[in-house]
């Protein structure tokens, strides 16, 4: 392993890494010693007990939030902690609230991250598990969280929805449950509530004395005794944390069985390279040349790649492979430049038309088969320039989009290094509904490059200025491209991305082959694929 290599990209994971460590603190070691004061679990312990030992829980959406309300205090995590994880050997999506960070308030990205680990259950058929404790909507944010679509109202529809499906829903109140929050846990299954410090009311004491002049304790208004004795509200009264969260073990253990979608699974082989290699074959320049077939080498079961259409457009890679061995679809963006049989030399990261054309019919053949997908983005975009469009890069380009955006086989995107532009539509970004979507630390996700971008902006910029008689030195100019570049950067950044749930995570690249492992193991838990239909395609 090259010195250099290591060095560039350990420290860049190494940095996410201690910012990652911050942000599990959530509202920080004193606010965690005043829940253990109240005799409570922080949300991470409770996971921690919850799930079974020595089993790995997968986490979703970390980085929620990440330096987005920094003028009220932060939002660490986004105050929710979201993930997979197996708790009596059944896999369960897990949402606990962190009490650390405001009282566990919700904030908009708090509301989005919930509805995403909502979104996850239902299109993968898994059990839900919500650990309940806190303080309702951030007042000062709710025109954000509270009345639109994707907002506060829409995880009590999907309570709903999910629990329709018959996809299994536990509540456990361990904490503050008010206002329209309450509906959550009742909305469920079944709840569970702790004795003394679980309280589940539409107003709290306050609230009541002021609106009708009723003096009340918040206990006797919607404490546990109140509520498995009075109201009937709750159905399991525990004396603690942890009695609450052997009895959620005790209740999943005794779910029925299940139906799968019975994805092709054979025994497991390593990779042919060593996963540590991927340090040796990334470059730490993004417009640098690499080759994707070494880094799947890093990543798929040894000897069990097939490739589809190996010598037409090669700046995709597509074919048939194992991974951890469950049969998959790849579709990977080639970095290197290749050379077609016409001599003509094509750019790595590109997709032209060809690669266009062999991807919509490769996504088609795995829809056919029922093979789910895997997508490995670096895409700078589509090809441009009159032999480009002479050649129908926007028909073959729909094709692909299409071929792609109508498939009912599960998808599963990583985030390599760039994902720009309509290449990141092409190649199954947020917007095409994957079943997981994960970024490496190298990953930036824009509409275009920093640098064409920064270009193009100054460009504006600069017009703007002259029209209104401003003088623009080449100093100014070089000061605005500073600051243009700067700004476009971060937001480029896979931090702010991932602070923004565009991706459910930013993984080392070394965990990739078990998160595709883990995603294909959870949406082989919906037995329902839907007839593959693509509607009208231009040929």
């Amino acid at each position: 392993m090259s010195t250099t290599s290591k060095h560039w990209l350990n420290d860049l994971i190494q940095e996410l890494q201690t910012q990652e460590d911050v942000i599990k603190l959530g509202g920080g070691a004193s606010r965690i010693e005043k829940e253990h004061s109240k005799g409570k679990f922080t949300a991470r312990e409770r996971i921690e007990k919850l799930i079974d030992e020595k089993s790995d829980f997968y986490e979703l959406g970390l980085w929620a939030g990440y330096e987005m309300y920094d003028e009220v205090g932060g939002c660490p995590g986004g105050g929710v902690v979201t993930g997979i994880g197996e708790v009596s050997g059944r896999t369960c999506m897990i949402v606990a609230n962190d009490a650390t960070v405001k009282a566990g308030a919700w904030f908009p990205i708090t509301a989005k991250k919930n509805l995403r680990a909502q979104e996850i259950a239902i299109e993968n058929h898994i059990p839900l598990i919500y650990l309940v404790d806190s303080a309702g909507v951030f007042l000062p944010m709710q025109d954000e969280i509270f009345p639109d679509k994707d907002h506060f109202g829409r995880m009590f529809r999907n309570n709903a929805v999910i629990s329709s499906k018959g996809i299994p829903q536990i509540a456990a109140i361990m904490g503050s449950c008010v206002a329209g929050g309450a509906y959550l846990p009742i909305m469920s299954d079944e709840a569970l509530i702790v004795d003394g410090t679980g309280s589940v009311f539409l107003a709290g004491s306050y609230l009541v004395k002021a609106a009708i002049g009723e003096s009340v304790d918040n206990e006797t208004l919607g404490g546990a005794t109140t509520h498995t004795e009075i109201s009937g509200v709750t159905d399991y009264k525990m004396k603690d944390d942890e009695e609450c969260l052997t009895t959620i073990r005790n209740l999943v253990d005794k779910l029925g069985p299940f139906d799968t979608a019975g994805f092709n699974k054979s025994d497991a082989k390593e990779p042919k390279r060593p996963a540590s290699d991927i340090y040796d074959i990334l470059p730490e320049s993004r417009t640098s040349q690499y080759d994707m077939y070494e880094i799947l080498d890093c990543i798929i079961d040894d000897g069990s790649f097939t490739e589809f259409k190996k010598g037409y457009g090669q700046s995709i890679i597509t074919g048939y492979a194992r991974i951890d061995g469950w049969s998959v679809g790849i579709v990977a963006n080639q970095r290197t430049i290749n050379k077609t049989k016409n001599g003509e030399m094509q750019i790595g990261g590109v997709i032209y038309s060809d690669s266009a054309d062999k991807a919509a019919r490769f996504i088609m053949n795995c829809n056919q088969k029922k093979i789910p997908l895997v997508f490995f983005q670096d895409v700078t975009g589509f090809m441009i320039g009159k032999r480009s469009e002479h050649g129908g890069i926007i028909k073959d380009g729909a094709k692909m989009v299409n071929a792609m955006a109508n498939s009912t086989v599960p998808k599963i995107t990583i985030v390599i290094g760039n994902s720009y532009g309509a290449g990141n539509y092409a190649m199954c970004g947020r917007a095409y509904d994957p079943r997981f979507m994960y970024a490496w630390s190298t990953a930036n996700i824009a509409v275009m490059s920093g640098a064409s971008a920064a270009k193009t902006l100054l460009q504006i910029k600069v017009a703007s200025m002259k029209k209104k008689g401003e003088e623009v030195s080449k100093e100014k100019q070089a000061e605005l491209m500073k600051e243009i570049t700067e700004s476009y950067n971060k937001q480029t950044d896979v931090r702010y991305a991932a602070a923004r749930l565009w991706v459910d995570g930013i993984i080392h690249p070394l965990e990739t082959r078990d998160r595709i492992s883990n995603a294909i193991k959870c949406a082989n838990l919906n037995p329902e694929i839907e007839e593959y239909k693509t509607g009208v395609i231009q040929v």
